[in-house]
C-alpha cells in the first residue's frame, strides 16, 4: 500500500487518480494532519508519496516512478512516444501549473483591489495562451497521447479546476474541454474526488 499526502483539489489529485488507474491501494493523509511534514518535504508542497521506506516528492517524478513500476497503458516504455509523453507532462507541470500559481500569488499577496485584478487578468492571459497551445495539440486526437489517455491529461484536468473561483475569463477550447471532461468522468478520477470528500467529512 502507498501512503499519499495530499491537499484537496491540489496536484496530488492527479497522483491519486493515476494510482487508481494502476489499481493500487492508497492510504490518504491530509498534509495538515501529518506530523513533521517538513521532514518529508522541506518545501512543504504536495504530493508526497511513501512507498515502504522510500519518500518521493514532486508530481511528475512520482508519476514516472509509479508508471515505470506498474504495468500500464498510460505511457510507452521507450522510444519517441515515451519522450512525447514526458514532454507533455513537463509542459503541464512546468508551464500550466505555474501560470495558475500567479492567480494564487495575487490572491494571497496583493491587497489593492485594482492591482489584484490587474494581476488576475495578466495571469489569465498567460493561462489562455497555454490552453490555446493544448487546443492546437488536440487537433485530430482525443488526448495528448493520441487515442488513449495519458498522464499529462490527468495533470491538465486537475489544473483546469483551479480558475473557477477567480474573477477571470479562462478560455478552454472545445477539444480541450472534451478531453478534460473525459478524464474527470473516469472512474479513477471520480474515486479520487470521492475519497478526498470522504476524508474531509470524517475529519471535520
Amino acid at each position: 500500500m502507498y501512503t499519499l499526502y495530499f491537499l484537496p483539489d491540489a496536484c496530488s489529485l492527479a497522483t491519486q487518480a493515476i494510482l487508481n488507474e494502476l489499481n493500487q491501494a492508497i492510504e490518504l493523509i491530509h498534509k495538515e494532519d501529518a506530523e513533521n511534514y517538513d521532514v518529508l518535504n522541506p518545501v512543504g508542497t504536495v504530493p508526497v508519496l511513501i512507498d515502504q521506506n522510500r519518500v518521493l516528492n514532486e508530481g511528475v517524478p512520482i508519476l514516472l516512478y509509479l508508471l515505470d513500476k506498474h504495468e500500464n497503458n498510460l505511457i510507452a516504455r521507450d522510444g519517441e512516444d515515451r519522450h512525447q509523453a514526458i514532454e507533455n507532462m513537463m509542459f503541464a507541470n512546468a508551464s500550466v501549473h505555474p501560470a495558475y500559481g500567479r492567480l494564487f500569488f495575487a490572491e494571497g499577496n496583493i491587497t489593492n483591489n485594482e492591482g489584484k485584478q490587474q494581476a488576475f487578468d495578466a495571469a489569465a492571459s498567460a493561462i489562455n495562451k497555454l490552453w490555446a497551445a493544448v487546443e492546437d495539440k488536440l487537433q485530430g486526437q482525443a488526448y495528448l497521447g493520441g487515442d488513449s489517455v495519458s498522464p499529462a491529461d490527468f495533470l491538465l484536468a486537475v489544473y483546469s479546476r483551479w480558475g473557477q473561483s477567480y474573477p477571470v475569463d479562462i478560455v478552454i477550447g472545445p477539444n480541450t474541454r472534451k478531453m478534460i471532461d473525459a478524464v474527470i468522468s473516469r472512474d479513477s478520477f471520480q474515486t479520487a474526488l470521492q475519497r478526498e470528500s470522504d476524508y474531509r467529512a470524517v475529519t471535520a
